[in-house]
């Protein structure tokens, strides 16, 4: 099973001018004139989310929430092919008993919940694919910014499983009803231009 960063990765203070952090292999964490930017660091699987990509974006979202020199947030994925595929599949299929675990110790918004309580500005720039949990992080950024290549879906009914992350519930909130329907039900992917 994967570790998130360790604690010790995380004491670093982050300097009031600029700051390049790694805080682990699968995030990116600069600061730069009060602008935290946040890169989900995983282009080969698409910046899929596993155990240490979600500990890390936790505990990034939580030191832009308690840092006072950061006043705005950019999200964004490694690579120019997505802004994140969601959940890693891959790693939930190799990991079953983790998977049943994390659910019952972590609850299904564990993403977003803790790291997204955040009363700072967090922009999403997304770049290629924004599908399942990826579009669902998206729609808890308080903005969206798109490339023109961009796409965006909930694709989980074609693989017979929930939008668990959120996108139930707060795609309904962001697009007329029959529209956010149509994405939860089908499945299908919509572009950045029908998107806007």
């Amino acid at each position: 099973m994967e570790r998130g960063p360790s604690t010790a990765e995380w004491a670093i203070p982050i300097p009031r001018t600029r700051a390049s952090i790694k805080v682990s292999d699968v995030l990116k964490f600069e600061v730069a004139d009060q602008v935290a930017r946040i890169t989900m660091n995983r282009p080969e699987a698409l910046n899929a989310v596993n155990p240490a990509l979600r500990d890390a974006l936790t505990r990034a979202f939580e030191t832009v929430r308690d840092d006072p020199s950061i006043r705005v947030a950019v999200l964004t994925g490694a690579g120019d092919r997505a802004f994140s595929a969601g959940s890693d599949l891959k790693w939930r299929a190799a990991n079953e008993d983790a998977v049943a675990e994390q659910r019952l110790s972590r609850g299904p918004f564990a993403i977003l919940d803790p790291g997204f309580g955040c009363w700072k500005p967090i922009i999403a720039a997304v770049n290629g694919y924004a599908v399942g949990g990826g579009l669902e992080i998206a729609l808890a950024c308080d903005l969206i910014v798109a490339a023109e290549h961009a796409q965006f879906g909930c694709p989980e009914p074609r693989r017979g499983i929930m939008a668990g992350w959120g996108g139930v519930h707060r795609l309904p909130r962001q697009l007329p009803l029959k529209q956010a329907m149509s994405l939860i039900l089908t499945g299908r992917l919509i572009s950045a231009d029908e998107a806007y």
